[in-house]
């Protein structure tokens, strides 16, 4: 197959554009390059996919370019281009619409136009709100302008399923952490910190969970969903445990060797306070099964971390 991977210079497509070639198929990927972190960054992510010969990149904005000439004749597109994070969404509505909502309704114009045969879209827990313990039938109330406009980005998606027959599904992904984690995420600062041994700041009482979700885990569970998901529905992928932030602390404390020092600050607008990802659906649907557990998947970021600072 040859399959489109948007966002491909991210965290997520980078490491999914990699199973994919190793698992056979050509991959075309689209990246913006967007200044939400710097360049170089995606630059280093990309790096080994720029020697594959089944690898074809394009710099490409979604909400702007021609989409249609690098659809044509794909077998497949999975769409993870995204402005993500919290925070930044409170103060940067225009930019959070444009990458979330214009740029997938741009490409799922140009994907009814070229008539490519299959979508997934990546989409986040954050659209369930302050608590996501659940299946995928918990209501969606999102508390941020992230997570809102990640859900209108779902209703376009599902809407172009009903009102032209696309052959599209969604994944909502549960806190995703792992070997090239954004360097905005809280585990990847956290990590940083303690191998500079400096404080680390956290905001709430970090007695907030998460149903994190390690990055081979996600990875496996999109190209199953690629493969299995039913058209028009909607799989949470997430972890098999969830952990409290304060334990995350102390395991990335553990494997660094250290103990942290914390600065406590109030909770952000926006923060989730739980969520525990129900995946029995996809499961059923795709035999989706996550493996690796919070604390193995810290100690392997860690070390990651580590080989990182040897390497440079």
């Amino acid at each position: 197959m040859r399959i489109v991977v948007t966002g491909v210079a991210g965290f997520i497509g980078s490491s999914l554009a990699e199973a994919l070639i190793a698992a056979g198929h050509d991959v075309t990927g689209i990246d913006a390059f967007v200044s939400y972190y710097p360049r170089e960054t995606k630059e280093a992510n990309l790096r080994s996919l720029r020697l594959e010969p089944r690898f074809a990149f394009h710099e490409l904005d979604l909400a702007r370019a021609d989409l249609e000439p690098v659809l044509g004749g794909a077998d497949a597109c999975i769409h993870l281009a995204a402005m993500p994070g919290l925070a930044q969404s409170w103060v940067d509505i225009e930019g959070y619409a444009g990458c979330n909502v214009v740029a997938t309704h741009r490409l799922l114009e140009a994907c009814r136009a070229v008539g490519l045969p299959r979508l997934l879209h990546a989409s986040t827990s954050s659209v369930y709100g302050t608590f996501a313990v659940g299946d995928e039938s918990m209501p969606t109330r999102p508390v941020s302008p992230y997570g809102a406009t990640k859900l209108a980005a779902e209703h376009l998606v599902l809407g172009a399923v009903e009102l032209f027959g696309l052959n599209a599904s969604i994944v909502r992904f549960f806190s995703i952490f792992g070997p090239r984690q954004r360097p905005d995420m809280a585990y990847h600062q956290f990590i940083e910190a303690l191998l500079d041994d400096r404080p680390i700041t956290v905001y709430g009482d970090g007695l907030q969970t998460r149903s994190n979700t390690f990055i081979t885990d996600a990875v496996a569970g999109t190209i199953k969903a690629l493969h299995g998901a039913r058209p028009g529905e909607i799989y949470n992928i997430g972890g098999g445990a969830s952990i409290a932030l304060n334990d995350a602390i102390a395991a990335i404390a553990d494997a660094v060797g250290t103990r942290p020092t914390i600065v406590r600050e109030p909770t952000r607008p926006g923060d989730q306070r739980h969520t525990a990802a129900n995946v029995s659906k996809a499961g059923r649907d795709f035999d989706y099964r996550p493996v690796v557990d919070p604390v193995e998947g810290l100690q392997r970021q860690v070390e990651w971390h580590r080989g990182r600072r040897t390497n440079t």
